[in-house]
This record gives structure tokens, sequence and C-alpha cells, in this order.
């Protein structure tokens, strides 16, 4: 049987532009796997893991005009967000490389005998090792951040696994050119090409997953995808770790008196967001909890006029496209649902943005409207309007778990005059990974207190993909007991010839 052929697409058009690879079989992914597995120990010194970052980094800069340019041709985002978007990815390469520096993700504890502890105590050691080959599976929005060279692969070689990343069908050029800059980089420190590889394909995926050699897996992309590669996962006879971020609803919540206070300022930024790279952000707030009233209806109103203004959009492909009409076009029809702007069709390759509103009491009453407690990805939100808190409660309560929650106070509010806030940002907090006031969600800054993860569906783990502690997934603890100095590795030694940060009997040494 012949290989399927893997083929670049132009959104903006729906025409293939190129052949770029054959999809993989099983007996091709586990060539790669092994080859990746093989190549792990390479990856056990920690100078040159640093060094692979930041060569990576720098040759992805000095490639930037080529990745960009095939970028655009196969997701139509733009320049201008794509050029932001790759400084981000070689920003997350450093911040990596400045983690294996520092050392604490080994966090190295070191407890020392004492015959007199109830129970006596053994000179224990612990710290943490790579799992293992890495399966990374790219996500559609960000060709770069979450694709090849993203999030998740900058994280796993800093942890000092292999990886292998499932190419994305909707920028496999990307992914290739991508893909021979960190091979580049890896020659150029000494290493194997193959700690970085990448196959293509949806049943390259699923043999990626189930093959005994990965250790562990992350994915970026739709619930549906994500819970079968999930379910994989657990089902091996040896399951792995599975860190998958699924979908998002990313609710906004707004105070009677935020509205009264700046309807404008937040209907214009909640259209900005909503709008954000024609509504494909993750953490894009696809429903909002706004008051009746005079502050609610002025809300709208400006909601109105900027969404309005928005230009038509290409999403990442057409099947995309498809289902972003189809659900629109099913919310909409419910009972009790308007549209102040009916999001659509905006050309033959294009969509407009829009949003719905209805009562919050009809969400809190029954389920007849719980398609809207779900993400539709693109450019659209849901208004609900709320009469009362226990209307913010009741709706609250009926959320899944978010990547983000919002929550739009007033000036007094935000100095702590009153309850209305702390309530709800403490009904808020439960719901999601990352809670924010008085700002947008669309945006994750790569630092290292950030945490991109929330409760399920938003993601299948407690971990984040973002920031220094994403390379915490990639790690498991193993203790020594009772161990010689000249056996143990030099992360635990006495004399602690490495210079790591460690924990001495409870307490930072």
């Amino acid at each position: 049987m012949a290989a399927t052929p893997v083929w670049s697409v132009d959104p903006r058009t729906g025409k293939q532009r190129e052949q770029v690879a054959l999809e993989a079989a099983t007996g091709e992914v586990d060539q790669v796997v092994r080859a990746a597995h093989a190549a792990r120990a390479s990856l056990a010194d920690r100078r040159v893991r640093a060094a692979l970052l930041r060569t990576a980094a720098d040759l992805l800069d000095e490639a930037r005009p080529h990745v960009i340019e095939a970028a655009d041709a196969e997701t139509a985002l733009g320049p201008g967000r794509l050029t932001g978007e790759l400084a981000r990815t070689t920003a997350q390469f450093r911040a990596f490389a400045d983690v294996i520096d520092e050392g604490s993700f080994l966090d190295v504890r070191i407890d020392h005998p004492d015959a007199g502890a109830t129970p006596p105590r053994p000179d224990l050691r612990r710290y943490k090792l790579p799992l293992g080959v890495v399966a990374v599976y790219a996500a559609s929005n960000f060709p770069l951040a979450f694709s090849v060279p993203g999030g998740d692969t900058a994280s796993a070689l800093a942890a000092g696994c292999p990886v292998v990343v499932k190419a994305h069908p909707d920028h496999p050029a990307t992914s290739e050119l991508c893909a021979s800059v960190l091979h580049r980089a890896a020659e150029q420190v000494g290493l194997d090409p193959a700690v970085v590889s990448v196959v293509h394909g949806f049943e390259a995926g699923v043999a990626l997953v189930k093959h005994p050699l990965v250790a562990a897996a992350g994915f970026t992309g739709s619930v549906r995808g994500g819970r079968a590669l999930f379910d994989a996962a657990a089902a091996r006879p040896v399951p792995i770790p599975f860190h998958g971020e699924l979908g998002s609803l990313n609710p906004v919540v707004v105070t009677e008196a935020a509205a009264a206070e700046r309807a404008e300022e937040i209907g214009a930024g909640l259209a900005g967001s909503v709008t954000l790279g024609t509504g494909q952000f993750c953490v894009k707030p696809g429903f909002v909890l706004a008051p009746t009233g005079a502050g609610g209806d002025a809300l709208v109103k400006a909601l109105t006029a900027a969404v309005s203004d928005s230009e038509a959009g290409v999403l990442l492909d057409h099947r995309m496209r498809d289902n972003f009409l189809a659900g629109v076009r099913e919310r909409a029809a419910l009972t009790g649902v308007d549209a102040p702007v009916t999001p659509g069709a905006g050309g033959e390759h294009t969509v407009s943005a829009g949003f719905l509103t209805l009562p919050a009491a009809l969400l809190a009453a029954d389920g007849e409207h719980d398609l809207l407690l779900e993400e539709c990805f693109g450019p659209v939100t849901v208004v609900a309007r709320y009469g009362s808190t226990e209307e913010i409660t009741a709706v609250l309560s009926r959320l899944p778990g978010n990547l983000t929650a919002t929550l739009q106070v007033s000036t007094a509010e935000a100095a702590g005059e009153g309850t209305t806030a702390a309530a709800l940002l403490d009904e808020l907090t439960p719901l999601a990974g990352r809670v924010l006031v008085n700002g947008w969600p669309t945006g994750v800054a790569v630092a290292p207190a950030q945490h991109h993860g929330g409760p399920y569906p938003a993601t299948t783990s407690t971990s984040t993909s973002v920031g220094g502690t994403a390379i915490e997934r990639w790690l498991r603890p193993v203790a020594y007991q009772s161990t010689p100095d000249a056996l143990l590795p030099p992360e635990l030694r006495e004399a602690n010839p490495l210079g790591l940060p460690r924990r001495i009997n409870g307490l930072p040494e």
C-alpha cells in the first residue's frame, strides 16, 4: 500500500501548495522512537542541553524570514503575529536553558542519618531524573510556540528527554523547516539529531502514544482528539503520563459596579480579546456573565460596535471554518438566544466575528442550552445577562474546567470595598488554572510563576505547559538510601561538586 502524501495547504485559498512528506507507517514510527531512545544518553550532560537550547534559539532567529514566510503561507496568521510568536518561541528555549543552569528543577534533597529519630532515619538523598522519550502532539493555532520548536519540546529537552513530535497537518512545511533547524542545533553542540524527530499522519500519532519506549506525552488540541490519546496512554500495558490541553471556555464575570463604571472600556477590551487571531486562541474568552440594566446594556452596545468594526479573517483550515459556521448556527438556533452581531461567513474562505446573548436564567434552569457552555473555536463569544448574584453562582456551578477565568471589577471593588468581588473571585478560582482581574486572558506570559493549565477538560493533569515549572512533567523522583558517596550521582554527593541548590535535613542549604 502506497504511503499517503502530506500536503501543505494555503488556508486563504484552500489549494495545495506542495507535497512536504509522507505519512509515517507504524514501522517508521518504531524506527524513529528507537533512534530517540538510543540518543537519550547524550542528553545527560546539563551543560550540553543548555547549549542545545541556546543554539536552537539562535538558529531559529537567524532563520526568521524563512520560518515566518512558511508559517504564514500555511496558517494565514500574518507576519506580525508570527514574528511575535517566533520571539516567544526562542525566549522559551533560552528560558529553559536558564532553568537548566540554575538547577533547582532537580529538587535535590538530602536527609542525613539520625538514629535518634522515631523511627530512626537512614541517609536519604533524592533528586529527579528524565523519564525518557517524550511524544509531543503539535497544536494547530501556534505553529511555532506550541509545535515542533514549542514549549513541550523545549521543556522536555531541558529535562533530558529526547522528543518525537507528531506534526500538525495544518503546517507540515513549517514543521519540517523547524525540525531541520533543531537538527542543525543538535549537530553544532555534538548531539545526535535524533534527540528531536518529526513524524506525520494520524496513524503515526496513534502508534506514537502506544510505543513501549515512549515514556510521556504532551498534547494541545481538541477534547475529542486529546481524550482519545489520553485513553490510549492509560490503556497501555505500562500506562504513561499524558499532559493534554483539550479545550477551554475561559469565562468572564463582569460585576454590576464594573459595568456601571467602565462599560465602554470592557466592551472594547472583550471584543479585542475575542477577535484576536480570528478567535483562534486557546484562552479566548468564550463566555461572559454581564449584568442586566443600564450598565450591561452599555457594555453590549460597546461590544456590538467594536465587533462590527472587526475585519473578516481566515481560519487555520477549511475544516475549522466549517465547524465554526455549523457551531454558530446550532447555538444561535437555541430558544432565547439573540445575535446582536451575527458571526458567520465573511467570504468564500473567511469568517466574520460576532456574539450571542441570552438571559443567564436559561442556562441556570435546565440543560437545553448546555451547548453554550462548550468552546466554539473561532471569533465568537456568548454573553449571558444575569439579574442577581444567585444567577451568577448557579451558572458558574455548571461550568467545566478552564484554562482561565476573568473577573472585571470597579475601582472601589479593586480597593477591597464591599464583599462581591472577593466572593466572586472565590467562586472562579476552582474553575481555572489562571485567574485574572481587570485584564483579558489572551496572551500567556512565559514566566516562572505562570500556570497554563486547569481542571479537566482544560487539561488532563495539574501541570503547566508554559513557564519554568513545565519541565516537571518530564521528570521522576528517585531516592538513594545509605549509598556510599563514591557510588552516588554527582548531583547527590556530599561535597556538592556541581554547585546545585539543595535542601539539607529539610532546610535550604
